[in-house]
């Protein structure tokens, strides 16, 4: 088992064998089912020819991921003339790595969970429920070939009107590009080649080989036991997916607490959820080494002085991207680069004004519904006159897909410490929610951060099995500005788990009542008895 699955692994990553490998033009889809093969038929289309360059395009997208595709279908549903790029598969990661294969397993894997707490509801699982691993992976592969005809190339040449080329494009002037032996002129364009996944430098992880997020949904065996190194955001959903699907799961991070961004108290809880799940967590841990052996791979670690070893059959690897800026030719386009990936200003805009950069390839935030709002800024910014939108504008929400949800948008209480501003928080544990009490889901909570003596939200965490269906509402306020106490003359349908942020808006305006407005309105009363 570990020879199988660890000889498949894939060594993605930030070395420079990791980044040559990023640049084949033939994609590792793995198992070639019809499913698969119904992918790679959208994706990146084994027959595909690409079209004769149609003179000077108002906008080239370099890179079909989030970002490229809805830079694309925009720009070309207001009529302007556009080609589109891609070496790999279109879709990105979103579709073939990351948002739909990932969630395509925590949701079976969440069913373990909720059966496992069946019991406590009265209801009684029968004996013997097992998990059917290949089953699960292959309804994933189903399910992301049926969405993948969203992002097809056929799709967008022939519903949207736009040049589609396979291939890698590298440019070749300020306001040129070359792909597959064609060079295509350009007034504008934008960088959208996103990021990879990078990894630590330990010694001896190349050679024993390991999986990352472009790897692991290739699996049709279970790993029986799995280390995963990073307890971030994809590191913390798939080690608690694949604890649930039925594999032994030891986490490692270099910090106290999983999910070392995140408000600690939200973090906490997830925390205490992998321990009960039986999720091995080694924190504050070191790994010094790998080495392969007769029964596995062996991962030497330390933890304060001491030096420690674990054996397993695979290694995910969940720390960390790097930004895809290899062979692009971004010297002779004039575009400045580091080591976080593309520099631009806040409007997106690259040390070439002709060319801009969206997604992950120069964000911080790198999710899916960061690069699409970038996306629509580079549109504006790219193809209208007039005011320019601003990256730094943008109310920015996110979730990690544990169970449960951790959800968060706007300030954590460190940044508004470290900005010098004054908050009042408001907290409603979820155990005090009836729908949650209801549902036996009484873990978390909603907090909500204000401006000192006002109502004016600046940021929320949410803690809550479908958190990240409930961020939305405090991201609305955000953005219109609309203050907690408004949410409170919001009428919530009862019972639900939402009900919680009116209730924080309750709690706001119980503090507006001082002892002397009490006092005074006491006095009002009685005199109208």
């Amino acid at each position: 088992m570990a020879a199988e699955i660890l000889g498949g692994a894939g060594r993605g990553g930030d070395s420079t064998a990791a980044a040559a490998a990023h640049l084949r033009l033939d994609p590792d889809v793995q198992p070639r089912d019809s499913h698969n093969l119904e992918l790679l038929a959208n994706v990146h289309p084994p027959d595909w020819v690409n079209p004769e360059p149609a003179g000077r395009y108002n906008l080239v997208v370099v890179g079909a991921g989030t970002a490229g595709l809805v830079s694309a279908a925009g720009a070309a549903g207001l009529g302007a003339k556009v080609a589109l790029i891609e070496r790999h598969l279109l879709g990105g990661d979103c579709l073939n790595v990351g948002c739909v294969p990932s969630k395509c397993i925590i949701r079976p894997a969440r069913v373990i969970g909720e059966l496992r707490h069946a019991e406590t509801l009265g209801v009684r699982v029968p004996a013997g429920t097992a998990v059917d691993f290949g089953a699960v992976m292959e309804r994933m592969r189903r399910l992301r070939a049926r969405i993948s005809h969203h992002d097809s190339a056929r799709r967008f040449r022939d519903e949207l009107g736009v040049d589609v080329y396979v291939g890698q494009a590298r440019f070749n002037g300020r306001d040129s590009v070359e792909v597959g032996g064609r060079t295509l002129r350009f007034s504008k364009a934008v960088i959208t080649t996103g990021a990879r996944a990078a990894h630590p430098a330990i010694p001896g992880l190349e050679d024993v080989g390991f999986l990352t997020n472009e790897t692991v949904f290739n699996l049709t065996e279970r790993p029986r036991r799995l280390a995963v190194i990073g307890g971030g955001p994809i590191g913390c959903e798939l080690a608690q997916a694949f604890r649930r699907l039925g594999s032994e799961v030891v986490l490692f991070n270099d910090t106290p607490h999983i999910l070392p961004r995140e408000d600690a108290d939200a973090a906490e809880i997830v925390q205490s959820a992998f321990v009960r799940e039986g999720i091995a967590l080694e924190m504050n841990s070191r790994i010094t080494r790998a080495e392969r052996g007769a029964d596995g791979v062996r991962l030497y670690y330390q933890t304060g002085p001491h030096e420690h070893f674990t054996t397993v059959d695979a290694i995910l690897v969940g720390a960390g991207r790097a930004a895809n800026v290899e062979g692009l030719g971004l010297e002779a386009a004039g575009v400045s680069y580091g080591a976080r990936g593309v520099e631009v200003d806040d409007h997106l805009r690259t040390s070439n004004p002709r060319i801009f950069a969206a997604g992950d390839v120069c964000m911080d935030h790198k999710f899916t519904h960061a690069a699409d709002a970038a996306a629509r800024i580079v549109i504006q910014n790219a193809l209208f006159p007039g005011p320019r939108r601003k990256l730094g504008s943008l109310v920015m929400p996110w979730c990690t897909y544990t169970d449960p949800e951790v959800a968060h948008v706007g300030m954590y209480e460190r940044d508004a410490a470290q900005a010098g501003i004054e908050i009042d928080t408001f907290v409603r544990r979820m155990a005090e929610v009836d729908r949650a009490v209801a549902d036996g889901e009484e873990e978390g909570f909603v907090k909500i951060h204000v401006r000192k003596g006002k109502d004016q939200i600046v940021g929320a965490t949410i803690v809550a099995r479908h958190a990240g269906e409930m961020i939305g509402e405090v991201a609305v306020a955000i953005a219109g500005g609309v203050g907690l106490g408004a949410l409170a003359s919001v009428i919530h349908p009862y019972p639900t788990q939402a009900e919680a942020m009116r209730q924080c808006g309750d709690a706001y305006r119980r503090t507006l009542l001082s002892p002397l407005v009490k006092k005074l309105f006491q006095t009002w009363l009685r005199w109208t008895r």
